[in-house]
């Protein structure tokens, strides 16, 4: 039973509040409204509508003219190609299910906060997305023996640590030529949406979100390692500004609830009546397959294992279900995933300068009364 019809609301006890010892800004809050997280209720689809899904946007939203619009693919090749939408469309067509998280999910969680965008926990989606492989066009082209990385490149510009620029990022050179890795220009059955990167945009499964380049206009092959803002001074894990740190790469295990019963409006916590309540939910991770879930119903203290079902994809979110006696009480509950590797995401992951890849366990308030 995930419903509760007749609430004392005067009874709701509000739970605590993520611990920071600083306010917000208004920049913050600008970000907040630009972008914005999947709702816990979305977790209930195996694929996420593209209006719930996660949404990050770097500079401004560009105006791109499907019509006119090239993917130049140019650097250490011996034929450089120019391609437009209708090329690649003409190509073989693959269609996969694909989880993609923003780098900072949880940012907001971390104490003191990095002053970026605030997320939470629900910085998340999986879409299907439709494309050509990568692979193909980069040999068609004749890649040059010494091509070490593949810059990707989009439309959007704007200034970031004082520095003005494109949006780009790259990958090696043996990442960049998965078989999985796809240029696509369909998000769930239909022309991806403008916030999403049409005409084309980059799907590298695993990664977190900010390789998944938008609104792409160029791929350049590289004979030296790419050092723009975006992987030198951005998407790495440092403790100090001066810190030179690690690149942020693959998606950390995680696992997400499914908000049981009916909210409380100002603090979401989750009110449910006494009884049998299914807790569902979602995991995944970028280093394998998720081959574990564990519930706690008193923050951690605990853990039972939940019962696993089957992803549509091996690049798509593992969903979960627990069947929970609900007494009266008020609960903490949590969720952790383990991956293939042995990973476990932490109680408490540990702070770095850009908030980066807080995979803590998720804590949802549940009032049972």
């Amino acid at each position: 039973m995930n419903e509760a019809p007749h609430v004392d609301a005067t009874a709701v006890n509000a739970p605590s509040r993520p611990v920071s010892d600083d306010a917000f800004t208004f920049d913050e809050l600008q970000l907040a409204a630009r972008n914005h997280a999947m709702p816990s209720e979305a977790l209930r689809y195996a694929l996420t509508p593209s209006g719930l899904h996660f949404l990050l946007i770097h500079f401004d939203i560009p105006e791109v003219n499907g019509d006119t619009w090239r993917l130049e693919v140019g650097g250490l090749v011996e034929r450089p190609l120019s391609l437009s939408l209708a090329d690649l469309r003409a190509r073989p067509a693959v269609t996969v299910p694909v989880t993609l998280e923003c780098a900072g999910n949880g940012r907001a969680l971390l104490a003191p906060h990095p002053a970026s965008q605030p997320w939470l926990n629900e910085a998340v989606g999986t879409a299907a997305w439709t494309g050509t492989p990568l692979a193909p066009i980069l040999r068609e082209a004749g890649m040059q023996a010494s091509t070490v990385e593949v810059l990707f490149t989009g439309v959007d510009r704007g200034v970031q640590g004082g520095e003005l620029q494109d949006y780009a990022r790259s990958l090696a050179l043996d990442e960049a030529l998965r078989d999985d890795v796809l240029l696509v220009y369909e998000m769930n059955g239909a022309p991806i949406p403008p916030q999403h990167g049409f005409p084309v945009r980059l799907i590298v499964p695993g990664w977190y979100g900010m390789t998944q380049v938008k609104w792409l206009r160029s791929v350049t092959l590289l004979d030296t390692p790419f050092e723009g803002y975006q992987h030198t001074r951005s998407y790495r894990v440092r403790q100090t500004e001066d810190d030179p740190g690690v690149p942020v790469t693959r998606m950390l295990p995680r696992a997400l609830i499914e908000a049981p019963g009916i909210p409380e409006f100002a603090t979401r916590a989750r009110i449910v009546a006494p009884g049998i309540c299914t807790l569902r939910g979602r995991a995944w991770s970028g280093w394998g397959p998720i081959v574990r879930v564990e519930i706690s119903a008193d923050g951690g203290q605990s853990w039972h294992d939940a019962s696993l079902g089957e992803p549509l994809a091996a690049s798509a979110w593992r969903p979960w279900s627990f069947m929970w006696t609900a007494a009266p009480g008020t609960y903490d509950i949590c969720a952790r995933a383990t991956d293939a590797t042995g990973q476990t995401q932490p109680m408490q992951a540990p702070w770095n300068v850009g908030g980066y890849m807080n995979n803590s366990a998720q804590h949802v308030t549940v009032v049972v009364q």
